[in-house]
């Protein structure tokens, strides 16, 4: 496994690139050696934060966790990831043949966007922080999988029967909406 890691408001730190690639190496059985990953260290209010995004079978599996310190943090990314690959395993033996045709692609993360909407001179809200990503058609038991690998609320996709862009969402009883735009 190919993995960049960064340090955003920390120094480097050899100890945790050693460990977190050390943890990452079980891994090595079932990924491709080309598969990548990306983590990102940082140090906030409480501890130390982990993002850890791995490319896996044209998909996306991601943790984020806050640990006390870094090495927690990997522990509890780590155990986070464990259970999204089982589930992952779990979903592709059910699914049988069905392809998955998804291929998420973070084109842009910038930070912010100096543009406000003003609806009054009380109320601003500034739109902080802008993704982008391919829309690939997909059914909506592709994109329930996609939301899952990366552990969101809501997944935007391409609907592969109508061509239309859907938002899938998790409802607070665990099961899932569909917001189909009408036009």
């Amino acid at each position: 496994m190919v993995v960049n890691i960064y340090f955003k408001n920390m120094r480097s730190s050899d100890k945790l690139r050693e460990n977190l690639e050390g943890k990452l190496q079980k891994y090595d059985k079932f990924l491709h050696p080309n598969t990548k990953a990306t983590a990102t260290f940082k140090m906030i209010k409480g501890g130390t934060k982990l993002d850890l995004v791995i490319y896996y079978n044209k998909n996306i599996i991601k943790a984020e966790e806050t640990g006390i310190d870094g090495t927690n943090a990997i522990d509890l990314v780590i155990d986070k990831i464990d259970l999204q690959l089982k589930k992952y395993k779990n979903k592709l033996n059910i699914k049988g043949t069905e392809s998955i045709r998804h291929e998420f692609a973070a084109a842009g993360e910038d930070g912010s966007v100096s543009e406000t909407f003003d609806e009054s001179e009380e109320e601003t809200q500034n739109i902080v922080k802008v993704k982008r990503f391919a829309l690939k058609p997909m059914s909506a038991k592709e994109a329930s999988l996609q939301m899952e690998l990366i552990g969101h609320q809501f997944f935007v996709f391409l609907d592969d029967e109508t061509e239309e862009v859907h938002v899938l969402y998790k409802r607070k009883d665990g099961d899932y909406g569909l917001i189909v735009p009408e036009f």
